[in-house]
């Protein structure tokens, strides 16, 4: 049977949301994973080249993936919300994919901006089998989100983010609780310049 790949709309709590469902290449999707962008409002799009290789490798570990745009991005409706809509607009998003792949296990994943959405909306369901937050942003401070939140987090950082300056995350993941780890990536910046398919690597081969 051929694999899955479907452009659709998932009905957002601000309208219509662009997603695209992509089925692993070469077996039955064994898990399903939801994949949020980096900030809209500085040109982040589900096809982000960081997202699409968070994605593809995640198909390579047979998972199922769902990217989407947040509400005001190309074809989804509504405007920016500051974070606060669009951790529904992957609540929303998440809820089409467990309606299509109702009895696999569940990861949630995202770039920048993305890592954030997902980690608040992961550490909030409590039933994601994990959390993936690549290129995390240490510079927003607030991150009470994280407090006792026992999913296993897998962080995925460049050794030269702009954003995210290693040595800060490595401060931050040493003080949440268990199990917390962090995968530095040599790269040139917060885009993983240079790293992009060590990046996807690394993702494929978590499991």
């Amino acid at each position: 049977m051929p694999r899955q790949i479907e452009s659709l709309f998932v009905k957002g709590p601000a309208g219509p949301l662009e997603a695209l469902l992509e089925e692993p290449e070469d077996r039955d999707p064994v898990e399903a994973a939801l994949v949020c962008h980096p900030h809209p409002q500085h040109g982040g799009t589900m096809h982000n080249k960081v997202v699409y290789r968070i994605g593809k490798g995640l198909r390579r570990s047979g998972c199922v993936v769902l990217r989407f745009n947040y509400r005001g991005v190309n074809l989804s409706h509504g405007v920016y919300d500051h974070g606060v809509g669009e951790v529904e607009d992957a609540r929303a998003s998440l809820s089409l994919l467990l309606a299509r792949y109702p009895t696999l296990p569940v990861t949630l994943a995202g770039f920048s901006f993305g890592s954030r959405i997902a980690l608040k909306l992961g550490c909030e369901l409590g039933y994601p089998r994990r959390l993936i937050a690549v290129g995390f942003p240490t510079v927003y401070k607030d991150r009470s989100y994280l407090d006792g939140c026992d999913i296993p987090r897998v962080f995925i950082q460049s050794t030269n983010d702009e954003f995210g300056p290693l040595a800060d995350l490595e401060q931050v993941v040493s003080g949440l609780p268990q199990p917390a780890s962090l995968i530095p990536i040599a790269a040139q910046d917060h885009f993983f310049a240079g790293a992009l398919p060590a990046l996807e690597d690394a993702v494929a081969n978590l499991g």
